[in-house]
């Protein structure tokens, strides 16, 4: 992945919902240390995670989960 080729996120640079994807399926490698050996694609991580958009959109698929309502 080459985010940082065209901009910070993949597609023109804009935020996406592709950006929601790719970031929810990295996010599981971030515990078993891959990402570490990557860091473009930590850094890409990190920068969807920090999108208000993607706290959003997992705090609503945290709920739905959970059957709690989105705290806030």
């Amino acid at each position: 992945m080459t985010a940082d080729a065209q901009g910070p996120f993949v597609g023109a640079g804009a935020f996406s919902a592709g950006d929601l994807m790719m970031v929810s399926v990295l996010l599981r490698l971030k515990s078993s240390g891959i990402l570490d050996e990557y860091p473009n694609l930590a850094a890409y991580v990190a920068r969807g995670e920090a999108r208000p958009a993607y706290k959003r959109a997992f705090a609503a698929q945290l709920a739905i989960n959970t059957g709690k309502p989105p705290a806030g």
